[in-house]
C-alpha cells in the first residue's frame, strides 16, 4: 500500500497502500526529547517542510489532470498515459537509486530533488502563459518530476531513520502520515477553488513553492557531528549493491509479501487514480469545485487513520492491525462505482473514507516495520527495491485502467481495478502474518546478514 501520485512527489495521498556483519550493528540514533517529537528542532522542520509540500502536491493531484480533461482536452487513455508516466521512473531508476542514498547524503539529496521539482512545475504556468503549454510538456513534467520523487523518497526514509530515535519511529511516521494526509483534505478542495479563479495550469505555481518552503527547510536542519568514520574499506560495485538489496528483500517472507500487497494495491489505486477525474466529470456530472470537494475524502481518512495508527498498533499489535485493515476495511472501495448524482453521492465518500483509514494505519504500520527491520547500511535498497516492486506496477495500472475505460467504458473499468484493490489483501495469508501479534524486530535467519556488502 502506499500513495497513488499522477505528479508531484509520491500519489493521491491516502489511497496507496505503502543485511553487513553476521551479527546486527544498532543504528546510531539521536536522543529522543521529551515531550515528543513536535519538540525535536530537527524533525519539527522536516515536518514543516514537509507538510507545506503535501499542500502543494495534493492541489497537483487535481490540477495535473483537470489541465490535462478541461484544458488539453486529453483522452481517457492519454489521462492513463499522463499518470503512468510519474510512475515510470521507478522501472528505470528505482534500484539503482537506493545504492546511491546508501552512499551519498540524504539531505542533500531531498534539497536537490526539491529545487529541480520546482523548476519543474513553474514551467508549466510559464507555458500556459505564453499560450505554448502541450500534453506532451505536461507528460515530460510528469516523468522529470517523478524521477526525482524516486530519489526523494528513497532519501526521506533513510533521513527520518537518521533524525529521530528508533522507539520514535512510529510516532515520526505518524505525525508526518497524518500532516500529509491533511495536506490532502484540504489541498483538493483548496485547488478545485483556484483553478476555478486562477486557472489551473497557474495553480501550478503553489506546487512549485511548496518545493522552495520544503527546500529551505531541510537547509536549516543541523547535523550532528558524525562518528570518526571506520577504517576504509573496497567499496563493493553498484551492481553487487543493488543485488544485495533485492536478494534480501525477495529471500524475507515479510518485505517480500509487504512488496507484492503494495504492488498489487497500486497497480489497482493507480489505475484508479488515471480515472476518477475523468469518471466525476464526465461520467457522474458534478463541477470542477464538487471534485476538489469529493477529491478531499482521502485527505480525512488519511487524518483519521494516522491518528489510529499508533494506538491500534500498540494495543493488538502491528501483524494483527494490518490484517484488519487489509481484509476488513480496504473492500470498501467497492462502493466507490456505484457513485451517482444525488444521495448516491454518499457511496463514494463512505467508501472512500473507510477504505483509506485502513490504509492510513497500514503505511504507518508499514514504514515502521521497514525503518526498524532493515540491517544499517542497508535502508536504502530495502527502500528502493520495495518501491520499485510497489510503484513499478503503477504505470501499467494507469495504462491498464485507460485501455479498459476506453474499450467498456469509465465505470466498468473502475470495477475491475478496484476489484483488485480489495482482493490485495490475500498476498498476506501466511503464519507469518496469521499466526502472531506483532511484526519482527529483525530478520529471523541470521545468516540474511552475511549478504549486505561492505560499505
Amino acid at each position: 500500500m502506499g500513495s497513488s501520485q499522477a505528479s508531484g512527489r509520491g500519489g493521491v495521498t491516502g489511497t496507496r497502500l505503502l543485511l553487513g556483519g553476521t551479527r546486527r550493528r544498532p543504528r546510531r540514533q539521536p536522543i529522543a526529547p521529551p515531550g515528543g517529537l513536535l519538540r525535536h528542532r530537527n524533525f519539527r522542520l522536516l515536518w514543516v517542510g514537509e507538510t507545506v509540500n503535501q499542500f502543494g502536491n495534493a492541489m497537483a493531484l487535481v490540477v495535473v489532470p483537470l489541465l490535462a480533461v478541461v484544458v488539453l482536452r486529453a483522452s481517457t487513455f492519454e489521462v492513463g498515459l499522463l499518470t503512468a508516466a510519474g510512475y515510470l521512473p521507478w522501472l528505470v531508476i528505482g534500484l539503482p537509486a537506493g545504492a546511491w542514498v546508501d552512499r551519498l547524503p540524504a539531505r542533500r539529496v531531498m534539497i536537490v530533488c526539491d529545487l529541480v521539482s520546482a523548476v519543474l512545475y513553474l514551467s508549466v504556468p510559464c507555458a500556459a502563459w505564453l499560450g505554448a503549454l502541450t500534453l506532451a510538456q505536461l507528460a515530460l513534467v510528469v516523468l522529470l518530476g517523478g524521477a526525482t520523487s524516486v530519489m526523494f523518497q528513497t532519501a526521506y526514509q533513510v533521513n527520518l531513520a537518521s533524525l529521530v530515535a528508533a522507539d520514535q519511529l512510529t510516532e515520526g511516521n505518524a505525525k508526518l502520515q497524518g500532516s500529509a494526509s491533511a495536506a490532502a483534505f484540504a489541498g483538493p478542495g483548496l485547488a478545485g477553488i483556484a483553478a476555478r479563479s486562477l486557472g489551473a495550469a497557474t495553480a501550478l505555481l503553489i506546487n512549485a513553492g511548496s518545493f522552495l518552503v520544503s527546500a529551505a527547510c531541510l537547509l536549516r536542519i543541523r547535523t550532528e557531528p558524525a562518528p570518526a568514520p571506520p577504517a576504509p574499506r573496497p567499496r563493493a560495485s553498484l551492481r553487487s549493491e543493488i543485488s544485495a538489496g533485492v536478494r534480501l528483500v525477495a529471500g524475507d517472507n515479510y518485505l517480500r509479501r509487504l512488496s507484492l500487497l503494495g504492488g498489487l494495491a497500486n497497480f489497482a489505486f493507480d489505475g484508479y487514480a488515471a480515472l476518477v477525474i475523468i469518471f466525476l466529470v464526465r461520467v457522474v456530472g458534478v463541477g470542477e469545485a464538487q471534485v476538489g470537494l469529493l477529491m478531499a475524502v482521502p485527505g480525512l481518512g488519511g487524518v483519521l487513520g494516522a491518528l489510529i495508527a499508533r494506538r491500534a498498533a500498540g494495543r493488538f499489535g502491528g501483524a494483527r492491525t494490518l490484517l484488519v485493515c487489509s481484509f476488513g476495511m480496504v473492500p470498501f472501495v467497492l462502493l466507490i462505482p456505484l457513485t451517482a448524482r444525488g444521495p448516491r453521492l454518499l457511496l463514494f465518500v463512505f467508501g472512500t473514507l473507510c477504505a483509506v483509514v485502513g490504509i492510513g494505519i497500514a503505511n504507518v504500520i508499514m514504514a515502521t516495520f521497514r525503518q526498524s527491520y532493515s540491517p544499517p547500511g542497508m535502508l536504502g535498497r530495502v527502500t528502493a527495491t520495495m518501491r520499485v516492486l510497489v510503484y513499478g506496477t503503477g504505470p501499467l495500472g494507469a495504462l491498464t485502467a485507460g485501455t479498459l475505460g476506453t474499450w467498456l467504458g469509465v465505470r466498468s473499468a473502475l470495477w475491475i481495478m478496484l476489484s483488485l484493490a480489495a482482493a490485495s489483501g490475500l498476498t498476506l495469508v501466511s503464519r507469518d502474518f496469521f499466526g502472531r501479534r506483532d511484526l519482527p524486530a529483525e530478520p529471523r535467519m541470521p545468516g540474511a546478514a552475511a549478504t549486505a556488502p561492505a560499505g
